[in-house]
C-alpha cells in the first residue's frame, strides 16, 4: 500500500489557478486553485489508528491467558463505550478468539457423540456481541443519514448561490448574504465520501457564477485581499512550524486542518496570489516528506518484524511433540515456548494485513502446544498413580525383608526388587526423595548384616581348608615304605572319615582341594598295589555314599558320567572309522594301527567301567 504522498499539482489544478486569477477583479478567490494539499490517503490513516488499537489488544492478548470469562469481560467492557469508538474489528476478534477457544471443546463433544449444550458464559458472550453489532450498526445508520443530511444542505446553499448570482441587477447588495452562505457550506458537516469532490466542484462553479456578475468598488475588495493575506500567512507560518514538529503523525494531520482553512479563506491580491501558494505549498511539501519517510521506515520495520515473527512461528510449529515423553522434557520444552513469547512481545508490529495473521499463527501455536501439554499431564496422572503405588510395595517388603538371616534367598529377593526398582517410571516428586531413601536404607541394613555375618563364615571356611590339607599331607604320608599296608589302609579309612566330617571351604579353593584330596587317596591305593578296577569301584562307591541322600548330586553326577561315556562312544566310532582305512602292509601303518587298537581297547574298557558307574548311580537315586 502506497503511504501518503502530497500530491502533485494537475494540469486541471493550474487551469483552476488560472481561472482564479480573471475572478480576483471581482473580488473572489478560485478555492479549488488553492486545495493542491496533500491529500490523505484514508487507508493509510485509518490504519495507523487501527493498528495502534490492534497493539494495545495483542500485546493485552500475549501477556494474560484467555478464556471464555475473559473475552466476556473485554465484550462487556465494550458496550460501556460510545457507538463512536467501538471499532467492528474489535467486536470480530472477540468472537475469532471465542470460537478457537471452544473448537477443542466442540471436537471432543463431536467424539463422544454428545453435543454439549451451550454454557451461560458462552450464552451471554453471544448475547453481548449481537448487541455490540446491533449498536454499531445502527451508529452507521444515523452517521449515513447525517451525512446524506449534510449533503442535501450543501445542495441547498449551492442552489441559494446560484439564485444570487441570477439576480444579476442586485448582485453587488446581496454580496454580505453571499459571504454568510460561503461560511454556512463550510459550517456543515462531513457528506458521503463518494460525493465530496462532486459537492466541491459544484460549490466551486456556483461561487464564480456569482464572481462573474460581481462587480465591487476597489476599497472594498483591497480590505478584503488584505484581510485574507494576513490570515493566510498566519496559516503558512504554522505550516513552516510544523516542519519542527517531533509527532510527525500529529504534524501531518494539524497540517490538513490548515488546508482546510486555507480553502475557506477568500482570494489575496493577484500580483501575491502565486507566492503566498507556492510558499505555502512548499511548507506543506516538507511535513508531507517527513510523513512520507515515517511510513517508509515504518513499512521497513514492519517487514523485519514480519520476518522474524514468521520464525518464531515456524519454530514453533517444528517443535516435535511426539518426543517429549517425560515431565523434564515437557518443562524444558515450556521454557523454550516462554522464551519464544517473550521475543514476541520484544518485537514490533507487521503491517495491518499480515499482522492479524501472524498473531493469529502465533496464537495458535502457542495454544496447541501447551493443549498438548495439558493432555499428557493427564493422561500421565494415572500412571503415576500406578508407579507410586508399586514403588510403595517394594519399600514395604524391603523394609519387612531387611532383618531376614536367610542370606541366599533374601539376597536374591532383594537384587530382584532393586532391578524392579529401575524398571517402574515416573511418580510425583513429593514422594520420589522420601521413598527412595526409605528403600536404599532397607537394602543397605541387610547388606551391612549380610556382610558382618559373612566375615564368620569365611573364618570358619579357612580353618576347614587347613585341616583338609592337613589330610592331604597325612594321606601323602602313608606311601611312606615303613607303614604296613594293613595299617594304611585303617588309616585311609579314618582319614576318609575325618574328610567327611570337616565342613565348607572358601569357594574359590573347592575344586582345586578336592582334585588334591582325590590324588592323594589314589597315589595311597596304587602304591600298595590295590586292583585299579576295585580301586576305582571303591572310589566311586566311597563318593556316592557320600552322595547318599543328596538325590541333585547324584543326578549332577550321573549327568556327568552319561557325558562322558557319550564322549568316549563318539571316540570309540571315530578310532574303529580310522581303522578301517589305514594299511597295515607298511611299517607305519601296522604301528598306527596298533596304537589304534589300544587307544580302542582302553575306550572299550572306560565304556564298562562308566557303564557300571552309572548302574550304580541309578541304585541309589530314590525314585
Amino acid at each position: 500500500m502506497q503511504e501518503p504522498a502530497l500530491e502533485p499539482q494537475t494540469p486541471k489544478a493550474q487551469n483552476l489557478n488560472d481561472a482564479s486569477a480573471a475572478a480576483a477583479d471581482a473580488g473572489i478567490e478560485n478555492v479549488a486553485a488553492d486545495s493542491a494539499a496533500p491529500q490523505p490517503e484514508a487507508e493509510a490513516e485509518a490504519e495507523s489508528i487501527m493498528t495502534q488499537g490492534e497493539e494495545d489488544f495483542e500485546a493485552k492478548d500475549v501477556n494474560r491467558e484467555i478464556t471464555a470469562e475473559s473475552l466476556l469481560a473485554d465484550a462487556l467492557a465494550l458496550m460501556e463505550k460510545d457507538a463512536a469508538d467501538i471499532s467492528n474489528d474489535e467486536i470480530r476478534r472477540l468472537r475469532q478468539h471465542f470460537s478457537m477457544l471452544h473448537k477443542s471443546v466442540d471436537s471432543a463433544a463431536e467424539a463422544a457423540e454428545a453435543p454439549a449444550a451451550p454454557s451461560e458464559t458462552e450464552t451471554r458472550f453471544e448475547q453481548t456481541i449481537e448487541a455490540l453489532r446491533a449498536r454499531k450498526a445502527q451508529y452507521i445508520a444515523e452517521q449515513e443519514a447525517l451525512r446524506a443530511a449534510n449533503l442535501e444542505r450543501k445542495n441547498a446553499i449551492i442552489e441559494q448561490i446560484n439564485a444570487l448570482a441570477e439576480d444579476t441587477d442586485n448582485v453587488n447588495r446581496t454580496f454580505p448574504r453571499y459571504r454568510e452562505l460561503q461560511d454556512e457550506f463550510n459550517a456543515v458537516g462531513d457528506v458521503d465520501p463518494t460525493e465530496e469532490t462532486a459537492v466541491w466542484k459544484r460549490f466551486q462553479e456556483a461561487r464564480e457564477h456569482y464572481s462573474d456578475n460581481l462587480k465591487i468598488n476597489k476599497e472594498l475588495r483591497d480590505y478584503d485581499f488584505k484581510k485574507n493575506l494576513a490570515d493566510k500567512e498566519a496559516l503558512l507560518a504554522e505550516a513552516r512550524a510544523l516542519a519542527a514538529e517531533e509527532d510527525v503523525i500529529s504534524a501531518y494531520r494539524r497540517l490538513q486542518d490548515l488546508h482546510n482553512k486555507w480553502r475557506q479563506i477568500g482570494p489575496v491580491a493577484k500580483e501575491l496570489r502565486d507566492e503566498i501558494w507556492n510558499s505555502f505549498r512548499d511548507a506543506s511539501a516538507e511535513v508531507n516528506k517527513r510523513y512520507q519517510a515515517f511510513f517508509e521506515a515504518r513499512k521497513a520495520r514492519e517487514a523485519e518484524n514480519e520476518t522474524a515473527k514468521t520464525a518464531l512461528c515456524e519454530k514453533i510449529e517444528a517443535l516435535d511433540l511426539s518426543g517429549l515423553k517425560t515431565f523434564a522434557a515437557w518443562e524444558e520444552a515450556t521454557k523454550q515456548i516462554q522464551t519464544m513469547q517473550e521475543e514476541w512481545r520484544k518485537l514490533g508490529f507487521a503491517s495491518k494485513k499480515m499482522n492479524r495473521v501472524l498473531f493469529a499463527r502465533f496464537r495458535q501455536c502457542c495454544d496447541s502446544f501447551f493443549a498438548a501439554k495439558a493432555e499428557f499431564y493427564r493422561n500421565t496422572r494415572e500412571e503415576l498413580s500406578s508407579n507410586l503405588a508399586h514403588k510403595q510395595d517394594l519399600v514395604t517388603r524391603a523394609e519387612a525383608l531387611q532383618e531376614s538371616t536367610d542370606w541366599r534367598k533374601a539376597t536374591d529377593e532383594f537384587i530382584a526388587m532393586q532391578k524392579e526398582w529401575k524398571s517402574i517410571g515416573a511418580i510425583p516428586k513429593k514422594y520420589s526423595d522420601d521413598l527412595w531413601k526409605r528403600f536404599t536404607a532397607a537394602c543397605d541394613a541387610f547388606f551391612d548384616r549380610k556382610k558382618k555375618e559373612g566375615s564368620g563364615v569365611r573364618n570358619a571356611e579357612v580353618a576347614n581348608l587347613r585341616a583338609k590339607r592337613e589330610i592331604i599331607g597325612r594321606l601323602s604320608a602313608l606311601t611312606d615304605e615303613a607303614t604296613d599296608k594293613d595299617t594304611a589302609i585303617a588309616e585311609l579309612r579314618k582319614l576318609q572319615d575325618s574328610w567327611k566330617e570337616i565342613g565348607h571351604v572358601p569357594f574359590r579353593e573347592k575344586d582345586k582341594l578336592y582334585e588334591a584330596y582325590r590324588s592323594a587317596v589314589d597315589a595311597v591305593r596304587d602304591h600298595f598295589a590295590i586292583a585299579e578296577s576295585r580301586a576305582r569301584r571303591q572310589r566311586f562307591e566311597a563318593s556316592v555314599n557320600d552322595m547318599k541322600g543328596d538325590d541333585n548330586k547324584l543326578f549332577r553326577e550321573r549327568e556327568r558320567l552319561v557325558r562322558a561315556l557319550d564322549a568316549r562312544r563318539n571316540d570309540l566310532r571315530t578310532y574303529e572309522n580310522n581303522l578301517g582305512f589305514l594299511n597295515s602292509k607298511s611299517k607305519s601303518g601296522n604301528s598306527l594301527m596298533l596304537d589304534l587298537e589300544r587307544r580302542i581297547g582302553r575306550l572299550k574298557a572306560d565304556i564298562a567301567e562308566l557303564e557300571e558307574k552309572i548302574a550304580l548311580l541309578d541304585g541309589n537315586i530314590q525314585g
